[in-house]
């Protein structure tokens, strides 16, 4: 400890970067383990099918949110007027009015989506949890400078406030209610908990409504790939839930989900911090600079990527004993789904730090290139994975899909000079190792599972 902690202090970039990494960890893993809390009380007190119901619910309110996203916090994060409050406004604007339409498209696509998944209650929640997209609009934008200036302990804090309060609030409704509308009207009270909490508890400019034409236009032009990067994004994330309604039960949707949480914390861990940490890095240390930018990133990269796969390498080992312990008899199918899920996430992990040196560059079409053909490959193919192998062959083809985009992001990686082949390729062959054992070692089970779905 006593070596490590001149690393942390002071106000250079690498210290900032090792702070900011600290509370982005320290802030997901108290979220994800606040979530598991709440999702074992909740799998007690609801039913398989509640979770399934409230994945579609998330399915169109994440999508919604992901289709009209104009990139406010990139854009705060990469220009040079990140910190001008003429910008700021004009960002808090624009985002305010995205979040009121957001909200009536959510009651528009209600009935629609109730219809087409047969789950008429999709009609009463989705206008409520649409609710939630409305409140964020309205949040500060100085979550966004925290995150530019890798200061972010006390917004963390306060991130993790809100979803206490959102969670305790789920909890009583479902212990009134008994209904998926405990989670529903959770989710609306943890929105207003945040835009409270931070704009009362984070320092910066108050927000007021201002449109700067010369603002608005740079954060139009940045933002309008970043709009098309996140419509393709829906596919990457929330695409295998979406198809999966339509082919099976809501049973099977609601343990999918489970197993989907448990195994894919780690990845979204990594994308978090990556999202956040990458930008200002590659922004402020370019490699053209200094040759030593360039190793000091690949250390980075290289902690990064032990750090998320390791992670991903226990849960594929521990994952059905994990499900037996904390769930009970009817997720038990959950188990071996974290198995597959884990593996077939990795590839992602190995490459997830490339695609934010376009971003820090400004060269949003880029980041869309990629992004558009990871989505499309990703939908494509657990599309026809699901339809000739069931669930399992979506899995895999989650894993498969990234494989096949790789071409796109070593092309996007060399552009910018951040490609390190030894690093893909040494994490690959780890995980190939890992994983293989992982299988060999569960095999009964995965092929109970694969059994038991038909």
């Amino acid at each position: 400890m006593a070596l490590l902690a001149p690393l942390f202090q002071g106000h250079g970039l690498m210290a900032r970067v090792l702070r900011s990494a600290s509370w982005l960890v320290i802030g997901y893993g108290g979220s994800q383990a606040l979530r598991l809390a709440a999702n074992l009380v909740l799998t007690r007190l609801l039913f398989p099918e509640a979770f399934g119901l409230m994945a579609l619910v998330s399915v169109v309110t994440v999508g919604l949110s992901l289709f009209s996203d104009v990139g406010i916090g990139p854009s705060i994060a990469q220009s040079k007027r990140g910190d001008d409050p003429d910008f700021l406004n004009t960002a808090w604007s624009i985002q305010v009015t995205r979040g009121l339409l957001l909200w009536v498209l959510t009651c528009l696509v209600a009935w629609p989506m109730a219809q087409f998944y047969g789950a008429p209650e999709l009609t009463v929640f989705l206008p409520i949890a649409g609710i939630t997209l409305l409140i964020a609009g309205f949040n500060p934008t100085r979550i966004e400078t925290a995150h530019r200036h890798l200061l972010v302990g006390r917004l963390t804090a306060l991130d993790l406030a809100s979803q206490v309060i959102g969670i305790g609030s789920m909890i009583i409704l479902a212990l009134l209610t008994q209904s998926v509308l405990a989670l529903v009207l959770g989710g609306v009270v943890q929105a207003l908990a945040k835009l409270a909490l931070t704009h009362f508890g984070m320092p910066g400019i108050r927000n007021h409504f201002r449109w700067e034409k010369a603002a608005a236009k740079e954060l139009i032009h940045f933002g309008k790939w970043i709009f098309l990067s996140t419509a393709f994004w829906f596919a990457t994330s929330q695409g295998d839930r979406a198809i999966l309604g339509k082919f099976v039960s809501l049973e099977v949707l609601g343990i999918y989900n489970i197993g989907y949480f448990l195994a894919s914390f780690p990845m979204l861990l990594g994308h978090a911090v990556n999202q956040r940490l990458m930008i200002p890095v590659y922004r402020d240390k370019p490699v053209e600079a200094a040759p030593e930018n360039h190793r000091k990133q690949r250390i980075l990269r290289a902690g990064l990527s032990i750090g998320i796969l390791s992670l991903l390498w226990v849960m594929a080992w521990i994952g059905p004993g994990l499900v037996e312990f904390l769930y009970d008899d009817r997720y038990a199918q959950a188990g071996p789904m974290v198995v597959l899920i884990s593996l077939a996430l990795a590839p992602a992990v190995i490459g997830m730090t490339y695609d934010q040196a376009a971003l820090a560059a400004g060269d949003s079409q880029a980041f869309f290139v990629f992004t558009a053909t990871r989505a499309v490959l990703q939908t494509l193919m657990f599309l026809v994975g699901v339809v000739l192998f069931g669930l399992p062959g979506g899995i895999a083809a989650l894993g498969l899909s990234m494989l096949a985009a790789y071409p796109v992001l070593i092309w996007l990686a060399r552009k910018y000079q951040v490609w390190d082949a030894l690093h893909d390729l040494g994490f690959a062959g780890m995980t190939c190792a890992i994983g293989a054992g992982a299988l060999w070692y569960h095999s009964e089970k995965i092929a109970a599972m694969i059994s038991a779905l038909g």
